[in-house]
């Protein structure tokens, strides 16, 4: 006797995708919002539609002295391993640019709500690489796409610092 069922795996509690090491699997349900994001001094993200013309007030200054400005993309996701409807937010262009060059813009391919993306991830910190693929376009399960059109969730609540969910502000 085992102490857990094999097949168990702990649940996923974020309403957040974050790539784990090896294949994350996960099927894109809506359009993207597109922005720029820093961190702040009380270390939470500002998310702003346009780049900020002058460094922000409240920007976090790395240990280096450096600071980020990302640009991104979020998205909401099926995510295939955990089962579970959650925000995807893009900052890596490595990811980025093969999205959009090879599939996206591909006649091909088009549409992303039509097929899953692949994208791998190998190493940690400064030695993360991600690669990225698909699956071959199919029907994404009925249920799933209900129970997102159930949850009604606002992507533009990012730039105001409330719960894209409806939830109010995110802490």
């Amino acid at each position: 006797m085992s102490f857990l069922p094999e097949e168990y795996k702990v649940p996923v509690s974020s309403n957040y995708m974050k790539f784990v090491e090896g294949a994350n699997v996960f099927r894109i349900l809506s359009s993207a919002v597109i922005g720029y994001e820093y961190w702040n001094t009380q270390n939470k993200p500002v998310r702003l539609h346009e780049k900020p013309e002058e460094i922000p007030e409240d920007i976090k200054i790395e240990k280096d002295g450096s600071i980020k400005i990302n640009h991104f993309w979020a998205f909401v996701v099926y995510n295939h391993e955990a089962k579970k409807i959650q925000i995807l937010e893009l900052t890596q262009k490595s990811i980025m640019i093969p999205m959009k060059k090879l599939y996206v813009d591909n006649p091909k391919w088009g549409n992303p709500q039509e097929y899953d993306f692949v994208v791998n991830k190998t190493g940690s910190g400064f030695d993360t690489e991600y690669s990225t693929g698909v699956n071959p376009k199919s029907l994404l399960d009925e249920k799933i796409l209900k129970q997102y059109e159930k949850l009604n969730i606002d992507l533009e609540k990012l730039f105001t610092g409330d719960d894209p969910f409806g939830r109010g502000k995110i802490i």
